[in-house]
Order: structure tokens, then sequence, then C-alpha cells
């Protein structure tokens, strides 16, 4: 393995969360008034923590969303969480070559600790990430595409950033690897590959992944 950390975005690369999350958070912003197709929401939010469902959406209208919005919606996420939520295919897989070869791995995702801990117990991916392996954008002041939560998990986890290979399947979460000056594998399975520019190389199986990182 030429990286000595390998950092995991968590939606859409872990779980399969983003046609869930995207189609509520489309559905919820159309109900309150502002028209959103499942489309536009992945196009403008996929891989984003949620103060930029609130910037873009001022900066567009003029109009705050509710004081309670992110509370609404992600009870709606949790819930359909439960009933639907599924790993990314091969991602235990990969999770399981890496723990066995003694490769270091984390998560760092825009997502709340509690979306993100809701998320891996729904899918047994729990015991692949004790406390230590968990980064939220909670735990910075900038969200992606900002390099500050990649920076964060590298520096917690002991490793220099150019070591660190990032895997991602945003455009906002490409951007943010590449400022941090660490190697991108760019998921392709939901996002067209023209969109994650600048990726150091495009995969669209995750059975893929782990001679890429060789």
């Amino acid at each position: 393995m030429r990286y000595d950390l390998v950092i995991f975005d968590n939606d859409g690369v872990l779980v399969d969360s983003e046609p869930i999350s995207n189609r509520l958070l489309a559905a919820y912003l159309t109900e309150i008034g502002h028209p959103t197709s499942y489309e536009d929401s992945i196009r403008d939010y996929m891989g984003s923590a949620m103060h930029r469902v609130h910037d873009l959406v001022r900066e567009r209208t003029g109009r705050r969303l509710p004081v309670d919005f992110d509370d609404v919606f992600h009870g709606r996420v949790f819930a359909a969480f439960e009933r639907e939520l599924e790993p990314v295919v091969g991602a235990v897989d990969v999770l399981e070559k890496l723990a066995a070869d003694g490769v270091p791995y984390c998560v760092a995702s825009s997502g709340s600790h509690e979306r993100i801990r809701v998320g891996h117990r729904k899918t047994g991916l729990d015991r692949w990430f004790d406390d230590g392996r968990i980064f939220s954008s909670q735990d910075v002041g900038r969200g992606k595409p900002a390099p500050d939560l990649f920076l964060y998990a590298a520096e917690r986890m002991g490793v220099a950033p150019e070591r660190c290979a990032v895997v991602e399947d945003s455009p906002l979460g490409v951007q943010a690897a590449v400022a941090a000056g660490m190697d991108v594998f760019g998921f392709t399975a939901m996002t067209p590959a023209a969109r994650l520019v600048g990726a150091t190389r495009l995969f669209s199986d995750m059975g893929e992944l782990p001679r890429l990182l060789m």
C-alpha cells in the first residue's frame, strides 16, 4: 500500500444514502416554498454540510430557512435510513481488506456525528469505525470544499497529508481533498466522471479500489 491512511467520505461511498437524503431534501425544500428537484439537490448539495443548504437558499431567494429546518430534515432522513439504508456494494470488502493488511483508515464526512452513527448502526458498518476513526464537519469551522476536515482527520490520525488517500464521490469532496494536498479517488457510481474534476483516479466499482490504492 502506497498510502499511510485511507480517508473515506461516508454518504455515497460507505453507505448508499445519497438517493435517500437528496430525495427527502428536494421534497422538503419544495414543501416549504423552494421548488427543488431531485436532480437539483444532487447538483447543488451532494457532499455538502447543512450550512450550504441554508446559504444557497438565502443567496437565491433572500429568505432564511425555518429555524427547525435541520431537525425536521434529519428526523425524516433518520426514519428513512431505518427503513431503507444499505451499505454501498463492496464497501465491507474494502474495509476487510484494509483491516487485514493493517492499513489505517477513517471516515471524514460532511454529515453530523449523529447522522454518521445512525447510518453505520443500520448498515453494520459500526463494527469498523470506533469513535477515533470518525470525523465530521461539526469538528471544524468550514465544511467541504474547504480542506479543513481532511486536514483535521489526517492530523488526528497522525499522518502527513501527502501520505493520505481520500475516497470521494462528490465534486465538493474532490475539491477539498485536492486543496488538502491529498490524492483523491473519485467514485463514479452515482456521480458523472466529468463532475469529479481534479481526482487522481476515477473508478465505478468499489471492488476496484484496493488495487488502485496499491
